[in-house]
């Protein structure tokens, strides 16, 4: 190479290494999940039920514990679409609806035309779609809504100024009614979530209908989504009413919002190392990071009995599924029961302490709950409502198919490998 050449080829080779480095820069700040704030394992120091749990719980995570609440369990679409829809058309000063999932089909037109209706009555109705989770939603729906007056904005669309924030989505999924009833828990708008469970169209989900002094926490967790997405703050009575008793229920919202404390998985971990009896925990996608994992096993090592149902062969996310495999050997083998719901993909999301406590909401038992999307998940502190969800829990283990640790080691050789390779995806799936 002569020297002419020489001094062409180095500005050449210095800018093409500056490029790479600003986009490795870029893909690194848009990609790179919020660090956890535990280094290791909570120490178990509470034990769930008492009342230094509640009171530990009460200060510690978002909003504090409220009583006077009722929550009704509401059981796969046919139990949940009919109660929203119900709460719509009865509303009379706002709605607010926040959803990671709003996809076209005919559940999707019954929504739209809901809203719409009830905007042309003259409800303040606002609706929050994540930008990535409604992409598949057609252009008629937004239509049936924006014309009658329906406030639809798109949660961090996607700008050259955003870019860095791309991978942070809202998962929540509440809709509030006038301040005072508000749903929340794992179903998307979507026709997947139609019907009962019967066959592998027809998703299992749970869903909760709540009302009491709670559903000021959940209006205020849309606001604090709402505000970011449009610089509006929502006030006043029409969101804000005065709190009115509704039952006896205790319970209290908590959510995390990217690139700030991380309350769900700091609030998940204290909920495992609280336990002493029984750990349930049911999710779509069980993909953990390395301290949920170590609490899992150090709940194990104290003797707390853990069964973790997730889909079988009926799974949206075949990759999500692979991933989650590889981690099972270890648990497997310190008597962790895995369970594969069969009928149909599993989409129900609950976490259950000793007979004593719930948690319930969009939140899923992955890296991308606890570290990538904001999310919010109601506990409820309550006897009688746990040994409800744990009846629903029974029933659903009871249409599931038992994982053993035979069964894992057996299975391919070229699974394993699959399932390794994908598990290195874990924090992005």
């Amino acid at each position: 190479m002569n020297l002419r050449n020489l001094l062409i080829t180095k500005p050449v080779l210095f800018g093409f290494g500056i490029a790479i480095g600003v986009v490795a820069t870029l893909l690194t700040l848009t990609f790179a999940p919020d660090k956890h704030e535990l280094e290791a394992p909570l120490p178990p120091v509470l034990s769930a039920g008492t009342p230094t749990f509640f009171h530990s719980m009460n200060g510690l995570f978002g909003s504090g514990i409220l009583g006077g609440n009722s929550i009704e369990t509401l059981v796969n679409g046919d139990e949940i679409f009919p109660a929203m829809l119900e709460a719509i058309a009865g509303a009379e000063r706002s709605i607010n609806f926040e959803t990671y999932v709003y996809w076209s089909g005919e559940i999707g037109q019954r929504f739209a035309h809901a809203l719409a209706e009830r905007a042309r009555a003259g409800v303040e109705v606002r609706v929050l779609l994540d930008w990535v989770g409604s992409a598949p939603m057609e252009d008629d729906l937004l239509d049936i809504m924006t014309e009658a007056g329906v406030r639809v904005v798109r949660f961090r669309p996607v700008r050259w100024y955003t870019i860095d924030k791309i991978n942070n989505r809202t998962h929540r999924k509440i809709l509030i009614v006038d301040g005072r009833t508000a749903f929340t828990g794992g179903v998307g708008i979507a026709d997947e979530w139609q019907g009962d469970a019967r066959n592998p169209d027809e998703w299992r989900e749970t869903h909760y209908r709540v009302e009491g002094p709670v559903v000021g926490e959940f209006q205020g967790a849309f606001v604090h989504n709402w505000v970011e997405a449009t610089h509006e703050q929502l006030m006043g009575e029409a969101y804000f009413p005065a709190p009115q008793s509704a039952g006896e229920r205790q319970a209290q919202v908590v959510y995390s919002t990217t690139g700030e404390r991380n309350d769900m998985h700091l609030m998940t971990m204290t909920a495992l190392a609280s336990a002493r009896h029984h750990i349930r925990i049911g999710t779509p996608y069980f993909v953990p990071d390395d301290i949920a994992l170590a609490q899992l096993l150090e709940a194990r090592r104290r003797g707390v009995e853990i069964d973790i149902l997730i889909p079988g062969e009926h799974t949206n996310k075949a990759v999500v599924r692979s991933a989650s495999r590889h981690f099972w050997g270890e648990l497997l083998e310190a008597g962790v029961r895995f369970h594969e719901f069969e009928p149909t993909m599993y989409h129900a999301k609950i976490l259950i302490v000793d007979d004593q406590w719930a948690s319930i909401g969009s939140a899923n038992f992955d890296e991308r709950s606890f570290r990538l999307n904001d999310e919010l998940n109601l506990n409820v502190h309550d006897t009688a409502f746990a040994a409800e969800q744990i009846a629903l829990y029974d029933a659903d283990l009871a249409r599931a198919r038992p994982v053993t640790l035979q069964s894992w080691e057996d299975r391919p050789f070229g699974q394993k490998i699959a399932d390794w390779l994908f598990s290195g995806l874990r924090v992005q799936l």
